[in-house]
């Protein structure tokens, strides 16, 4: 997962359940999950911003894009954006 989007799930959790609870999951959760943090480079950067200028996305939404093409990897989600790229990278529906 890249750390970009990490970064979101740390605030929504800090915004909706508290700051505690955000550093509860990063410090106890997270590292108990098969979950590999991917650090982003100045290329990973340009890949993500390459997938923005063609499409519709927040950019940690391309983050995540730019991550799974590179590692080969599914995107997890259910969120409707993701639609538009079902050509370009796997996308598991939830």
């Amino acid at each position: 997962m890249n750390e970009i989007n990490l970064g979101e799930v740390f605030y929504i959790l800090a915004r909706e359940r508290g700051m505690s609870q955000a550093k509860y999951f990063i410090d106890v959760i997270l590292p108990s999950l098969p979950i590999i943090r991917i650090v982003n480079g100045f290329e990973d950067v340009l890949a993500a911003a390459r997938i923005k200028g063609g499409h519709a996305l927040s950019f940690a939404d391309c983050f995540a894009t730019a991550t799974a093409i590179r590692e080969n990897a599914v995107i997890i989600t259910g969120a409707p954006e993701f639609k538009q790229l079902e050509k370009e990278v796997e996308i598991e529906w939830i």
